[in-house]
This record gives structure tokens, C-alpha cells and sequence, in this order.
């Protein structure tokens, strides 16, 4: 069953102070055309490099950012442009998950009052005592056990990995049927992040939650997701079963991210490709394949030809004029 469908989704930023859209405007192209399908249960992982487009999808996807163009379908319903009793509903069910928890949490509040706050703002636990039994269990479920050595705690008063549970938990707390984790462990010590992702891996298994998983690093995707999404300036250029993307990666940015990975046993060491400039600028994209200017596979016509994703094997696509399409 699909949870989440997003259809060539858009969303352009103006350049001018009105921030009012209107055709040939210069705008930033944050997110441009970009489509995939989340299954229930089902963990995707969203990668590329910094300023690609990863958080301004999940913020669009929240409603955070209105959309410029595409559609968005969640849990069956059109949600691209909900108005404000449907956009509270839909957030109730789509939670999610900051980078920095430190910044997501008011330091002033403790740790049952900021996770009991989702129930007072939907009205779902109408006495203290059953908002403070939903808290607890979502603690409880978050890692953070006994919950009541917790819950008058403060954040400063918590570790970095003990503060991203609290964060978990209060999003836990409603329910929710899927996770928007953006960058969820890139600001723990390398020794608590197994810890977060074996967290976010027991939540799929045991609530059947569906998670969209962004990252700047692969080898973290790697970990625990069953599809794996490459994006790169505004687009998903290769998307897949992490297996096939992994193994057999087919687009040439796939393979230059692929290739930088460190891997411990030296004779299984891949030659790195070490991509040469900048990424273009999003205002004035380069025409073709916007990854052109820095493909080290680059041919005459990839300046000319904007490859759309196409099928390359069963459930694995790719956007590159270098690749020949399935048959299928």
C-alpha cells in the first residue's frame, strides 16, 4: 500500500521582495520535478550533497513551504494545498524529526510538557493523566526508560542522544503513520548514532511507520533503509532497492558518492572520483543534464538532452543519457 506519492513536485523561490510568482521570473529552484512513492512500513532514504534540495522537499511535504507546481497525495488524499483544519490533520499522521534537537526544543519547558504539548494542539488526551500515559509510552517506546526519571527533566539537563529521543517521542505521541527524519543523527557522536537508527528501524518493525529518511552520507542510508533516492540540484537523478544502488550503482553522480565511502579492508577499495567545481548555480541552471559541467563521463550531447528518470532495471531508475533504459 502506498503512503506517500509525490508527483513532479516544485518549488521555486522568487528572487524579488514581493515573493509572488509570475512567468519568466528568475527563481531559485530549490526542488524541480521531482516524483517517488513511499509504501507503508517502508524506510526510503533521500541523498546528496548539501543545498541539493533534501529539507525544502520534506518542509514542502509538511506544508512548511507551499508547493510552486506538482502534487502531493498522502494516505490517499490530495494534500499539495491543504487549508488549515486539513492541514492540522495531516500533520497529526506526518511527524517530523529535525536535525538539531537542541534547536527543536524549548529549554525552558520539561520533558512532559514537551511531549504532551502535540496532544494539547489536537485535542487528542482531554486530562493530565492520560496525557502524561501517552508520554510516557512514547518515551518508553523512544528508548528513554524509566520515562519518569525523565519527565521533569529539562533539555540542558540531557544528552545529545537522550534530547533526539525526546524529540522522537513527541512525535511518536500522536501516532503518526509517517516519519520526515532530515539529517536525524548528523549531530551525535558516531557512538550514539547506531543507536538512533537501530531506534528508527525497531519503530518501522513494531509500528509499522513509514519513514523518509534524508542524509548527506550514503553509508548511513545504507544502514537500514529499503529504497535509496539520489538527488542532486533540485532532482532525483537515480533512485532504487538500496541493494541495486549500492552494487550496480548507473548514474555517474551515484558513483562519484559511492566511490569517496571509506571502506576498511583495502583490497575492496574503490578508485575515488573526485568531482571537479562547484555545483551550478540553481538560479541559472546549466542547459541538458544539469550535472554536465562536473561529469567526469560527459559527452557532447548531455549539454543538450534533460534526461528524465527512466527504468534501467526492476524497480531502479535512473536520469542520464549514459544509460541505456530496460526494455521494460
Amino acid at each position: 500500500m502506498t503512503i506517500l506519492k509525490v508527483q513532479n513536485l516544485t518549488k521555486h523561490f522568487p528572487l524579488d521582495r514581493t515573493g509572488l510568482w509570475r512567468p519568466g521570473r528568475r527563481v531559485v529552484h530549490a526542488v524541480d520535478g521531482v516524483s517517488f512513492e513511499l509504501g507503508q512500513g517502508e524506510i526510503l532514504g533521500l541523498v546528496g550533497e548539501s543545498g541539493c534540495g533534501k529539507s525544502t522537499l520534506v518542509q514542502t511535504l509538511l506544508g512548511l513551504e507551499q508547493s510552486t507546481g506538482g502534487q502531493i497525495t498522502f494516505e490517499g488524499q490530495d494534500v499539495t494545498r491543504p487549508d488549515g483544519a486539513s492541514l492540522k490533520a495531516m500533520r497529526r499522521r506526518m511527524q517530523m524529526i529535525f536535525q538539531d534537537p537542541f534547536e527543536a526544543l524549548n529549554p525552558l519547558m520539561t520533558v512532559a510538557e514537551l511531549v504532551t504539548e502535540p496532544l494539547l494542539v489536537h485535542g487528542l488526551a482531554p486530562n493530565k493523566a492520560e496525557r502524561l500515559a501517552r508520554a510516557t509510552r512514547a518515551l518508553e517506546d523512544a528508548g528513554l526508560k524509566p520515562a519518569a526519571t525523565f519527565l521533569p527533566r529539562r533539555p540542558y539537563e540531557l544528552s545529545g542522544g537522550q534530547r533526539q529521543r525526546v524529540v522522537i517521542a513527541g512525535a511518536l505521541v500522536l501516532e503518526p503513520a509517517l516519519l520526515l527524519a532530515d539529517e536525524p543523527v548528523s549531530m551525535l557522536d558516531v557512538s550514539i548514532r547506531a543507536e538512533i537508527l537501530n531506534l528508527l528501524a525497531d519503530l518501522r518493525r513494531r509500528r509499522g511507520i513509514s519513514i523518509l529518511f534524508i542524509t548527506h552520507d550514503l553509508a548511513t542510508a545504507a544502514y537500514f533503509v529499503d529504497q535509496i533516492a539520489v538527488m542532486y540540484l533540485g532532482r532525483i537523478v537515480e533512485i532504487g532497492p538500496t541493494e541495486a544502488v549500492l552494487n550496480r550503482p548507473r548514474h555517474p553522480y551515484t558513483q562519484s558518492l559511492l566511490s569517496v565511502i571509506p571502506v576498511p579492508n583495502p583490497r575492496q577499495r574503490r578508485q575515488r572520483v573526485i568531482l571537479q567545481g562547484d555545483p551550478p548555480n540553481p538560479i541559472d541552471l546549466p542547459a541538458g543534464c544539469r550535472f554536465h559541467p562536473r561529469c567526469p563521463a560527459a559527452e557532447a550531447r548531455c549539454s543538450q538532452i534533460d534526461p528524465p528518470l527512466r527504468p534501467v532495471a526492476d524497480g531502479h531508475q535512473a536520469a542520464c543519457v549514459l544509460v541505456e533504459a530496460s526494455p521494460d
